[in-house]
């Protein structure tokens, strides 16, 4: 356990930690230009009118499909490139995944938030790349991780240089083509001396449940950020799209776009009253 207070982590112009909840919003995967501009401007309205705090979240490629035939998306460069573009239209920061030393390089002329996925989050060598790129890093607690493990890659990161990086608890595996989300993982990763976000999306994930794609308990994730809130996570990182059903990735999981303000509003909520005590 550290006996220091974890460090709020500078975002762009926000930072993670403090009076305000730090929100990471986006849909899974660019399914299209057209559709992560149209999706970024909808999102920014509502968290302009909620009065939040957030970070434009999305994937140019998802490296991890649970089958080949699935929709992948786009090009590292170019998927990269249009969210830093959208980001500076919105003024807000922006983040995505990265899978290779490659990727940290071209994401790190471009991005605010490198995500390091939790599959790999023990890879030293993309963890290296990413801290080498001088931005912050978000690496995604795997799976098979205890809480306390996360310290190796808090140690990593820091041998490598890098000040400014939080964890994202996403859920432990338990049994086949499931996650159970431990709230307790959050305390204790800040005893680390850590931030702490977490995913509220993809805790409800069932990996690989309908066989060539995952599927999961999207309705579930709201309740389990109002418990992470009241737990006391620093942020809250949730996927929404305009119509999960219809979604290329990760629909069962997503918080429908119209449903958006009323969760932000009752995390902000919980968040604030959390702080006022």
């Amino acid at each position: 356990m550290s006996d220091t207070a974890p460090r709020n982590v500078p975002v762009g112009n926000l930072q993670l930690g403090g009076n305000r909840p730090l929100f990471i919003l986006g849909p899974c995967v660019i399914e299209s230009e057209e559709f992560i501009r149209d999706t970024a401007r909808k999102i920014h309205t509502i968290a302009t009118e909620v009065d939040v705090d957030f970070v434009l979240k999305a994937s140019y490629d998802k490296a991890n499909r649970s089958s080949v035939s699935s929709f992948r998306g786009m090009d590292c460069r170019d998927g990269c490139a249009l969210l830093s573009e959208i980001g500076s239209e919105l003024g807000v920061p922006v983040t995505t995944d990265i899978h290779t030393e490659e990727q940290a390089q071209i994401a790190g002329e471009y991005i605010d938030i490198l995500q390091i996925p939790a599959f790999l989050c023990r890879q030293t060598d993309l963890l290296e790349a990413a801290a080498a790129t001088g931005r912050v890093v978000n690496v995604k607690k795997g799976q098979f991780l205890a809480p306390w493990d996360v310290s190796n890659i808090s140690e990593k990161l820091e041998s490598f240089g890098c000040e400014n990086y939080f964890l994202t608890e996403r859920g432990t595996s338990f049994g086949y083509n499931n996650l159970v989300a431990d709230m307790r993982s959050i305390v204790w990763m800040q005893e680390q001396g850590l931030r702490v976000v977490f995913d509220a999306t993809h805790s409800v994930q069932r990996p690989g449940g309908m066989g060539k794609s995952s599927g999961g308990d999207g309705y579930l994730a709201p309740v389990l950020a109002r418990a992470a809130v009241a737990t006391g996570c620093d942020g809250v990182f949730m996927e929404t799209h305009p119509d999960p059903e219809k979604a290329l990735s990760d629909g069962p999981n997503q918080v429908p776009l119209a449903k958006l303000a009323g969760v932000l509003q009752q995390l902000k909520t919980f968040y604030q009253a959390l702080r006022a005590e």
